[in-house]
């Protein structure tokens, strides 16, 4: 039986190469911008000498390949839209660093931090449009015309569904009266609705009749994924997530252990209210006593059980897709390993 270290050894490697070739070639003129890009994918250093520094574990990608397998279809038809996906979803990175005002990514500086924040946004726009000339590539793969345009416009509205999770979140850090169902809204654009295409252009790709179980099947690890890392960004350790793991409390952050938190009563809910109300920032030496608030208010305990509801909800979809028994348990082996990281 394949594993999941076997799949990813035999596919990271073409992902890589797709990848590569749609960063690489550009005049002298323009070495810096896609040096940039290369940077942030960990493929080079600062100065553009080759590097082999932490890239990201390739989920998503990954997802399309095994799903585009277990839905009957062939992993190298898929290879353009999972190359797509990544891009995609380091583009939003790019961006996502300079809003959060984020020095670190990976254990190493974030683009902005060292290259500006202008030339960070356009090197972030550069990959954008790369990402759609990745997904063109579809028609390379031997795919009927109709299934690609499929896949685009999921593609597109995957954009779209990302940028509506960004503004969310940023609109967040200025109010105090989030809902947890608003929350719920913007991690469904933010980090689902791209797991969820990932696993639905595998799908598409293949031709599977049962595409939607397959996407329903991306959107609940899509949550569950993100509960894990909201878990992080407050009790994580720095060498694991590979960004201050205080950033999220300094910044207030509304992650869903915090919301839960503001939303309880008694004097405990009503402090770290107090402290979330504040004009002012919040100093380092103020994040032990946040924690010991979320703590006493039972917040973690309640995003670990969150966490573990929608991945239970991601293997029940995935029970309802048809395909390839094999792979599918590959799927489900990723649930667990994505589900628990703190571990």
């Amino acid at each position: 039986m394949t594993t999941l270290e076997q799949f990813s050894q035999r596919w990271i490697p073409e992902i890589e190469t797709e990848m590569r070739t749609l960063l690489s070639g550009e005049p002298p003129a323009l070495r810096g911008m896609y040096g940039m890009m290369r940077y942030h994918m960990g493929w080079e250093d600062q100065q553009g000498a080759p590097q082999n520094a932490p890239g990201g574990k390739r989920i998503r990608p990954l997802l399309t390949l095994m799903t585009c397998q277990a839905a009957g279809g062939r992993p190298q038809q898929a290879i353009p839209a999972a190359a797509a996906v990544e891009l995609l979803h380091n583009f939003s990175l790019i961006h996502d660093d300079i809003e959060d005002r984020s020095l670190t990514r990976r254990h190493r500086p974030t683009v902005w931090s060292w290259a500006g924040e202008a030339q960070a946004i356009n090197t972030g726009d550069a990959m954008f449009v790369i990402a759609h000339l990745a997904m063109l590539r579809l028609r390379q793969r031997e795919l009927s015309p109709s299934r690609a345009l499929d896949a685009m416009q999921i593609f597109e509205e995957t954009c779209l569904r990302l940028t509506e999770g960004q503004y969310l979140d940023m609109s967040f850090e200025t109010r105090t009266d989030v809902t947890l169902a608003e929350y719920m809204m913007m991690i469904s654009g933010k980090t689902a609705a791209l797991l969820s295409a990932s696993t639905l252009l595998g799908a598409v790709i293949a031709g599977s009749a049962r595409a939607d179980a397959y996407r329903d099947f991306g959107y609940e690890l899509g949550i569950s994924f993100q509960i894990e890392d909201d878990i992080l960004g407050a009790w994580g350790e720095e060498a694991q997530t590979g960004k201050s793991t205080t950033g999220d409390i300094i910044t207030r952050k509304k992650t869903l252990p915090v919301l839960y938190a503001l939303d309880q009563p008694g004097p405990a809910g009503e402090r770290l209210r107090a402290i979330y109300a504040r004009a002012e920032p919040l100093a380092a030496d103020e994040v032990p006593q946040v924690l010991a608030l979320l703590k006493e208010l039972g917040a973690r305990d309640y995003a670990i059980s969150q966490g573990k509801r929608h991945a239970r909800a991601a293997l029940a979809a995935l029970e309802q897709a048809d395909g390839d028994a094999e792979t599918i348990d590959l799927l489900a082996s990723l649930v667990q390993r994505l589900v628990g990281r703190r571990s």
